[in-house]
């Protein structure tokens, strides 16, 4: 592509990655407060801010709570406004997640995912992010550093279209990518300038020439129905969005994007859907087995809301047996990857046997034997064609279970 800008390929962490972004988006308002493993997100934000190389306001607050408090109110007077968060983090500002996005506020926040408490755990699962899966945000998901910096430029475009207007969450796995260092290409600053563009906002509160309210009451009289309808409505929208904005970013990366990664597929038989940092370790597992002859393949979803439930099915639809990886658990339930699966599927005529596997909880090393041992269920599955266990766990430690 002619217009693809000299490349500029550096080692760096995920966070490093997610902070070059923010920086060359220059939001009007960063909204900072630090939490393990996303706290060199907005510290190195903060170095940026000193050495002049961002025009933004950056924003100390007390809590999360506070955080998202001051993104929805800058947001809707009408800045670009980003912030970072994790974890605890995330599930502390839970209730102003609904508030901005039923606001229709498009906020841009990294989430390093990390396990929730309790007992108390720092390290990586999606127990984060996966109970904020409805709170009417936008969730993209990233394998590597280069995903996470790509994906943070790609949020700001989604959000602020007109026919969206809704947060943005860009998840990529605590420690696992925030903190290994691993090559990244970014790309020119004028470059991501011209393509996240300025902001225009709608109807912001600082236009006293046409005043408005938000966040007003909605009681048994009014119109909340079908406010969330319309929000239900601009999710749907964003499908078509998130794929221009992928083909747009192509243009000037070289990068092409969907809602998802199909990696060899098309001529599988079984195969692997993961989120993250996962993803890698099973290509690599992908690649052995091939060698051996065995007809595996993965399904990387990047787009979990909303969520492609019509082209997963059809990328999925010609397989025998298929494994959805879940790094959360739905206590009394299986996980929340694998019931959107199974229910993508469910009105297919004929549709492969589904089965689940959690891994990797509090940032259990997900191994190249545990990617193998899945493979093997799944042979097993798609020979007999029968199911013995629908929900299995993958590096479980024996233990004595104390009631």
């Amino acid at each position: 592509m002619k217009n693809i800008s000299k490349k500029r390929v550096v080692a760096t962490t995920g966070n490093g990655a997610v902070a070059e972004a923010m920086k060359q988006i220059n939001p009007d308002v960063l909204v900072a407060y630090p939490i393990t493993p996303q706290t060199a997100i907005v510290q190195d934000f903060s170095q940026f801010v000193a050495d002049g190389a961002v025009d933004s306001e950056y924003v100390t607050v007390e809590s999360e709570h506070s955080s998202m408090s001051a993104c929805i109110g800058a947001s809707a007077a009408g800045a670009r406004v980003m912030t970072a968060t994790s974890s605890q983090g995330l599930a502390l500002m839970h209730e102003m997640l609904y508030i901005a996005a039923g606001s229709r506020l498009p906020i841009i926040m990294p989430n390093v995912n990390r396990a929730l408490s309790a007992p108390i755990n720092i390290h990586c699962d999606h127990s984060d992010s996966m109970g904020a899966r409805d709170t009417g945000w936008i969730q993209l998901y990233s394998e590597n550093a280069q995903e996470a910096y790509d994906n943070t430029i790609q949020a700001v475009r989604i959000a602020e279209n007109k026919k969206v207007l809704l947060p943005v969450m860009v998840n990529l796995d605590g420690f696992i990518i925030s903190h290994g260092i691993e090559k990244a290409e970014f790309i020119e600053d004028r470059k991501v300038k011209s393509f996240v563009g300025e902001r225009k906002p709608f109807l912001p509160l600082l236009d006293v020439d046409n005043p408005v309210t938000y966040g007003p009451f909605d009681g048994l009289g009014g119109y909340f129905m079908e406010h969330k309808k319309n929000q239900a409505d601009a999710m749907e929208r964003a499908r078509d969005v998130i794929l221009e904005a992928a083909e747009d970013f192509a243009k000037i990366s070289g990068r092409k994007y969907g809602f998802f990664e199909e990696y060899l597929l098309d001529d599988a038989e079984i195969a692997i859907v993961t989120l993250n940092s996962s993803a890698g370790t099973t290509k690599h597992v992908i690649n052995e087995l091939r060698a051996e002859g065995l007809p595996v393949g993965l399904l990387k979803l990047r787009v979990f809301r909303p969520f492609p439930a019509k082209e997963l099915a059809e990328a999925l639809k010609h397989l025998k047996a298929v494994a959805v990886l879940d790094r959360a658990l739905s206590s009394g339930f299986v996980g929340p990857l694998f019931s959107e699966v199974q229910t993508a599927l469910f009105n297919l005529e004929t549709r492969p046997k589904v089965i689940n596997f959690i891994y990797g909880l509090g940032g259990r090393d997900y191994t190249l034997h545990e990617a193998r041992k899945a493979f093997e269920e799944l042979m097993t599955v798609a020979k007999t064609g029968k199911i013995k266990k629908t929900l299995g766990y993958l590096g479980l430690k024996e233990v004595e279970v104390l009631v």
